[in-house]
């Protein structure tokens, strides 16, 4: 008689969820202990006091440059629906800073347009260092040079702008059948609110791509684009469920005006961007953490090694990431290093040992 085979219990949702919610757990565990090994958080402050620098500069800059393509009215009522992804119900303090800014175009001349186009970029160096300490246990696979690392920031500025303009020009284009419509069959379309919500949609996708090249593009390491549009996918939607709640709190429940007074809009904005930078650089640990398993070849949810940098592979990643050394010069040192332990000692010299 053949022996009874055990019957294996059947793979139900249920016992997929109580397989899967354990290690999501301890992953997020594991992130956390990570990104705060990392100093995460005090990074986190520095990105988002840039990024309050950066805001109302950057917006100016692109707001200058684009008066001369589309109309000005036209295009401050998109630039009023894209603050409200940035400061958390402060949307009209930065708006009218960006106008008196724009008011004053004539008197800032070409000298403080340049300031202003420094202090712009200021936000995504400052997230390029940031990123590149989180990434610190990571190779340097590609070195940028000293030219790409300074204009790689007003290039992200230069996408923003050039995002800002396909927005007005469809909204312009809109608006234009609108009017050949209305002309043709006497019949007016209003799209009213529909056509805010249309546009706030269209900026929440835009945040999303401009967190997965962020993802893609900054760190010195090779990240694959699955990874990184995942990372930008995460990134946006917690960001705007933060921004929203903190909307709510700060307009229904918040006492911080009674506490600090003039300067509450100052503490809202800071604190909402740092929440905001902290979200950006968790999506940038989780991101590292996944990378990191699979060059070991282990699943998301198994630890990696942590063997802990000597002083001279620090020194080695920071002079990678500074581009003082190249990739290929580590790798020839380590196969001399190779060669050099697979030689057999000579016999003189143990003779004379």
């Amino acid at each position: 008689m053949k022996d009874a085979v055990p019957e294996t219990a059947p793979d139900t949702l249920g016992a997929r969820l109580l397989r899967f919610l354990p290690r999501l757990i301890a992953f997020a565990w594991r992130i956390l202990g990570q990104f705060i090994a990392n100093r995460g958080v005090l990074l986190a402050g520095g990105v988002g006091y840039n990024i309050l620098l950066s805001s109302v500069p950057l917006f100016a800059v692109i707001c200058v440059l684009l008066t001369h393509l589309v109309d000005e009215s036209r295009l401050m009522s998109i630039i009023a629906i894209q603050v409200q992804h940035l400061g958390p119900g402060q949307e009209d303090t930065l708006l009218d800073a960006v106008r008196k800014l724009l008011d004053n175009r004539e008197v800032i001349g070409w000298v403080g347009m340049g300031g202003l186009l420094f202090f712009a970029g200021l936000a995504f160096r400052m997230l390029e260092d940031a990123i590149a300490l989180i990434f610190h246990q990571h190779p340097v696979i590609r070195k940028r040079s000293a030219w790409i690392s300074a204009l790689l920031p007003y290039a992200f500025v230069m996408v923003l702008g050039a995002g800002l303009l396909a927005l007005t020009l469809l909204v312009a284009l809109a608006s234009a059948m609108n009017d050949a419509l209305t002309l043709l069959t006497g019949i007016e379309v209003t799209l009213g609110d529909a056509g805010s919500e249309v546009i706030y949609v269209i900026s929440i996708v835009g945040m999303f791509g401009l967190f997965s090249a962020i993802y893609k593009i900054l760190p010195q390491t090779r990240v694959s684009t699955r990874r990184a549009l995942v990372g930008g996918l995460v990134a946006a939607t917690l960001w705007e469920l933060t921004r929203l709640a903190l909307s709510w709190y700060f307009t229904h429940l918040s006492f911080v005006g009674a506490v600090y007074g003039s300067l509450a809009t100052l503490i809202v904005l800071l604190l909402g961007l740092e929440i905001g930078a902290i979200i950006l650089l968790l999506g940038a640990q989780v991101i590292a953490e996944l990378e990191q398993c699979s060059r070991e070849n282990i699943r998301w949810y198994r630890t990696p090694n942590r063997t802990p940098l000597t002083r001279l592979q620090s020194r080695r990643n920071a002079m990678q990431h500074t581009g003082e050394i190249a990739e290929d010069e580590i790798e020839q040192g380590k196969s001399s290093r190779d060669v050099s332990s697979t030689i057999p000692p000579d016999k003189n010299d143990q003779h004379s040992s």
